[in-house]
């Protein structure tokens, strides 16, 4: 994407979609081309193990076939020497996420560090004679991967005849409980038998005063470094098979992690361990050329963040909910975001616009409106959009949740909490006929559409 732009986009994931699903996805796109968005922003695509979070998925790589339409599935037959070309491509984690997967089913869902230990530890033979018995089950596993991927060219080219480009969402940790870990424990800090000896989180911060516990494991970054980053080489370069543009989630741990002992119940008693982010990002940008990447830099930012962001040229980010404290150079006020910026009215993890605002007091409610300068409580939440919108910022993003202006009950997620989450979805009859057209209007009034059109 070109920052250079001034656009406006919507972040919405496909699971709050009516379906639940992508089959409704060119409709959607058609509600964002008529209204003027050019981006279509997204939480990751990967496939929960535990609960809903796409934050804790089976595979760096994979992607969950559930959220992909059933029409695939009564479609012709595949074609076997496409699928056999795609698997070859592939099979850098394609074997292995197969494998996890049905092995996996074959115990219960246990947790790989509690597998017989010849499958735990990846005896060759053990393998071998798991392939041989297994076959049918890892095809099936290997051709829905595959299904999932051509039915998402269709809808990015879609995308493209919409003009609407797709924005995707890279969690910088994986979780413990993976094809990944599973497949390449040298890359992490782990004990004999599998186990994190170490954990990844935030310590206390606006969100958890006891901090966010995340559970994941951290990065042997030296052997990393010894093999020149090549799994997260192959990370990014799958990624943008499917996205024209990525955010780093929680970009601040390429410059230092926060390290929890894995006994440690929460994440205050943690370590920033630092990371060798300078070397990572160069050696991405030597394979690909460019770095179609978005930091998410928000929390607990050091200026060694902000340096590594600007040294790669890296747009980072803003959230409008944040804006309302007494320092002056709070770099989510209005004023001070800078071009290079994606601004949010909010993100996935906070409350909606409209959500935030009713549960303020009163004398907090008081100052916002007299930052704002709103007079009428009721204009708040749709004055905090259009601030996004007019603002410096290279690409505003409005969740759907604040652009139907929902109050919390829409929310996505609350972070540090384990249940309520990631289940919210619209239906088609809250995207009135004048929805649209309005929306049209006000990104041409913000200038943050390209070209003017009718829908």
């Amino acid at each position: 994407m070109n920052f250079d732009t001034h656009r406006a986009g919507m972040l919405l994931h496909p699971t709050s979609l009516p379906s639940g699903t992508l089959a409704d996805a060119e409709r959607w796109l058609d509600f964002l081309r008529d209204a003027g968005f050019s981006v279509w922003q997204m939480l990751p695509l990967g496939l929960p193990l535990v609960g809903l979070s796409p934050y804790q998925c089976a595979s760096a790589f994979a992607v969950n076939p559930a959220l992909f339409s059933l029409e695939d599935k009564s479609s012709p037959r595949v074609d076997m020497r496409r699928f056999v070309g795609w698997r070859n491509r592939q099979r850098h984690w394609l074997d292995d996420y197969a494998r996890f997967i049905i092995i996996k089913a074959a115990h219960g869902g246990a947790s790989w560090p509690d597998w017989p230990v010849p499958l735990r530890d990846r005896d060759p033979q053990a393998l071998a004679a798991f392939d041989a018995a297994h076959a049918v089950a890892l095809k099936i596993v290997m051709v829905d991967q595959y299904r999932a991927a051509m039915h998402w060219q269709k809808i990015r080219a879609a995308a493209a005849v919409r003009g609407i480009e797709l924005f995707g969402d890279m969690p910088i940790f994986v979780a413990h409980d993976s094809a990944d870990v599973w497949a390449q424990r040298h890359l992490f800090l782990l004990d004999a038998e599998g186990h994190p000896t170490v954990v990844a989180g935030v310590p206390p911060d606006y969100f958890s005063a006891t901090g966010q516990r995340w559970g994941n494991p951290h990065y042997n970054w030296p052997a990393m470094l010894a093999d020149g980053f090549a799994w997260w080489r192959a990370r990014l370069a799958a990624h943008f098979e499917w996205f024209d543009l990525v955010r780093i989630d929680h970009f601040r741990g390429l410059v230092a992690a926060w390290e929890i002992p894995a006994q440690e119940p929460t994440a205050i008693h943690g370590t920033w361990i630092p990371a060798p982010g300078a070397a990572l990002l160069q050696a991405i940008v030597d394979e690909m050329g460019e770095l179609p990447l978005v930091a998410e830099d928000l929390g607990i930012i050091t200026p060694d963040v902000t340096a590594l962001r600007h040294q790669f040229g890296l747009p980072g980010m803003s959230v409008l909910q944040f804006a309302f404290d007494a320092h002056a150079d709070n770099p989510h006020k209005p004023e001070n975001v800078q071009p290079d910026t994606v601004y949010y009215t909010g993100t996935h993890d906070n409350d909606t616009t409209a959500g935030w605002w009713s549960s303020l007091p009163d004398e907090v409610r008081h100052q916002v409106m007299e930052q704002m300068g709103v007079e009428d409580p009721a204009a708040l939440p749709g004055a905090m959009i259009d601030t996004v919108l007019h603002s410096r910022a290279a690409l505003a993003m409005l969740p759907l949740q604040d652009v139907l202006h929902l109050g919390s009950a829409a929310r996505m997620n609350t972070p540090g909490t384990s249940s309520g989450n990631w289940s919210w979805r619209f239906e088609w009859d809250a995207l009135s006929p004048e929805l649209a057209p309005r929306l049209l209007q006000q990104l041409q009034k913000a200038h943050r559409c390209e070209t003017p059109h009718t829908p």
